[in-house]
């Protein structure tokens, strides 16, 4: 059976990864890395295992779409956009007007809060189109390229061009999940909810102690097991099981003076901490 080709536009971590997997489990056959910069673009191919390095130059302001036109493409079965979520539609346009999308085409990006009714320009062409999401960390890369399998993916498009991605992401070991295109927003705040914003949150609470004169170093130590073990326990007990603390005890005057101090340290501690007040007062009503 014929192998179908890909190229992937905007090589950084995610498509440094999927691309690997790709190319390391033989779903695809890679012919183009395009990057703005040829060293990013080669960088990439190492990191990948295969492909040709290809530059649309260097010119930050209009993004990868700039260049497509000379950037001398080979024309694949499949393009795999990972430019940031604003450059999508006009990357997109770009390799339209530059005739590397056509109506066999299968065109998607890996955006998690844009659906594929992104690929506007590719759909006018009569191609199929799609996206395709890791709900993952791609905070280290090479963790992730060894790790991936067993992540989950979720997808959304054209029955035409899921029937393709299916099996390319099924082959390199993800576990899969439909999505409608209209949820994609909130689908994606799930995802900033319990990864960025839980950075955010930590960093704040290492803050917190610091301010109350706990040494960094120790800060640290402090705040890792507590939220390691919370974290443990709510994937095994569920989040209104694993909630302790003042409002899961009924102690609401230590939380109204903590959160007057809070706030007189930090306003916009004070104001985050007054915001996780009712819904966890709610979360501890389904304990009881």
């Amino acid at each position: 059976m014929h192998k179908k080709t890909l190229s992937i536009i905007g090589a950084g971590k995610v498509g440094q990864v999927l691309g690997h997997q790709f190319v390391q489990h033989q779903v695809f056959s890679l012919l183009d890395v395009c990057n703005r910069s040829f060293d990013s673009a080669e960088r990439a191919v190492a990191m990948i295992g295969a492909g040709r390095a290809v530059s649309v130059g260097n010119d930050l302001g209009n993004g990868i779409a700039n260049g497509i036109a000379g950037a001398q493409l080979r024309i694949p079965d499949v393009l795999m956009l990972t430019v940031p979520d604003d450059q999508i539609a006009t990357t997109c346009q770009a390799l339209v007007d530059a005739g590397m999308i056509h109506a066999a085409s299968v065109v998607f990006h890996c955006s998690g809060a844009k659906a594929s009714t992104e690929l506007r320009a590719a759909i006018a062409a009569g191609a199929k189109v799609a996206s395709v999401h890791p709900v993952c960390s791609f905070a280290n890369v090479a963790h992730l390229v060894e790790h991936f399998s067993g992540t989950i993916c979720s997808l959304e498009g054209d029955d035409a061009a899921l029937a393709v991605l299916l099996s390319a992401m099924q082959s390199i070991g993800a576990r899969t999940v439909g999505i409608s295109a209209g949820n994609k927003l909130l689908y994606h705040a799930g995802s900033v909810f319990a990864s960025n914003y839980l950075v955010s949150l930590m960093e704040l609470a290492l803050q917190t102690y610091q301010a109350a004169g706990i040494p960094a170093e120790m800060a640290m130590a402090m705040a890792q097991p507590l939220a390691q073990q919370s974290l443990s326990n709510v994937f095994q007990m569920g989040p209104a099981q694993a909630l302790t603390g003042p409002i899961a005890r009924g102690d609401m005057a230590t939380v109204v003076k903590q959160q007057l101090q809070v706030a007189q340290w930090n306003e916009q501690a004070g104001a985050v901490y007054q915001a996780f007040i009712a819904p966890t007062v709610d979360l501890a009503a389904k304990k009881q």
